[in-house]
């Protein structure tokens, strides 16, 4: 049976517990992030730079490893590095000493996540990276623990306070540890000039995968495009526009070149009692926008959003070989 008892309401003009916790969250996280900030500003600036070169350079992969609130952290930036352009995966810290190590070659570079640095199954790591020379980067707060002093490049975290109002769950130093990541990911992709069409490789399903598809994959073609030559009398053009349903009629020269567009709002400014004797060349609109077939799907919806407009034809060699409508790409999962 339902609680006959009411509900509790805030005062007016007050702010509910919950969101005074989540702002406090919020706020003591992004100091975290700005103290990061101000540190690659100063010192670890130098430090950072030569990590990323160290990466960069790597004839083999990045084997990100951690434990705990640090491995999933790490498993996010292996994810990362990977989709755009650094090879990269997780071990993970115990299960290394188990088989695990096999996966780690002198080709690779090793990045350990540790708050601490004082993991003892850290340990099993460290070791391997001394005994095979593999080089290994040491994320931690703490530059003077084992793994910093076993690592060869030691990137120290600013110590900030967590989120956790005890201080104890990590919070603040794992949104640092992420951020530390993104931060070497996107360098390694501009430092190599990582382009959408590259980022498309490894990204082929999904919404993501959509959009950095082609024009080509979503444009209408051959009898589906809605086209009528210059001259043509509106009365026909607005049977061409009906049966096509895509609420515009393309107008072409005598090379096939687009020349013109009607849509559906030409029609309605130019609502007079003549309109269907009329020809087209009087009522399109000049020079309609098109985009190549080669066109990524992304920036073809920018063109759409830009323009505040639901049909784009298609040309190439100025010529009309497809029309875009953003019912399609709604269909598909793009816009």
């Amino acid at each position: 049976m339902p609680s006959s008892k009411p509900l509790m309401t805030q005062s007016s003009g007050s702010i509910p517990d919950s969101i005074e916790s989540a702002l406090r969250t919020l706020e003591t996280e992004s100091g975290g992030i700005n103290a990061l900030a101000a540190a690659l500003r100063g010192p670890l600036g130098a430090t950072f730079a030569r990590a990323v070169d160290l990466i960069r350079n790597a004839k083999g992969r990045v084997i990100v490893t951690g434990l705990g609130k640090s491995g999933h952290m790490a498993r996010k930036i292996a994810a990362t590095l990977a989709s755009t352009g650094t090879p990269a995966f997780f071990v993970h810290t115990a299960e290394a000493a188990h088989g695990d190590l096999g996966m780690i070659t002198t080709d690779d570079v090793i990045m350990a996540l540790s708050w601490s640095g004082e993991q003892p199954e850290m340990k099993t790591l460290v070791n391997y990276s001394a005994r095979f020379a593999i080089p290994m980067i040491a994320v931690t707060s703490n530059a003077s623990s084992s793994l910093g002093q076993a690592a060869d490049i030691v990137i120290e975290l600013p110590k900030a306070r967590e989120a956790c109002p005890h201080n104890l769950a990590p919070t603040t130093s794992t949104m640092m540890q992420v951020a530390i990541g993104d931060a070497i990911a996107i360098a390694l992709l501009e430092g190599r000039g990582f382009t959408a069409l590259e980022f498309a490789h490894f990204h082929p399903g999904g919404k993501l995968g959509a959009m950095l598809k082609f024009v080509r994959d979503y444009m209408r073609t051959g009898a589906e495009i809605p086209l009528k030559p210059e001259g043509t009398k509106m009365s026909d053009a607005v049977v061409e526009m009906s049966a096509k349903g895509l609420g515009c009629v393309c107008i072409v020269n005598d090379a096939g070149e687009a020349v013109g567009i009607i849509t559906d709002g030409d029609l309605r400014r130019h609502m007079r009692p003549d309109l269907l004797t009329a020809t087209v060349d009087e009522i399109m609109t000049r020079q309609p926008k098109s985009v190549p077939p080669s066109m990524l799907a992304s920036e073809m919806i920018e063109v759409l959003n830009t323009r505040k407009i639901t049909t784009l034809l298609v040309t190439e060699a100025n010529r009309v070989v497809g029309i875009v409508h953003l019912h399609d790409l709604l269909r598909a999962g793009v816009a």
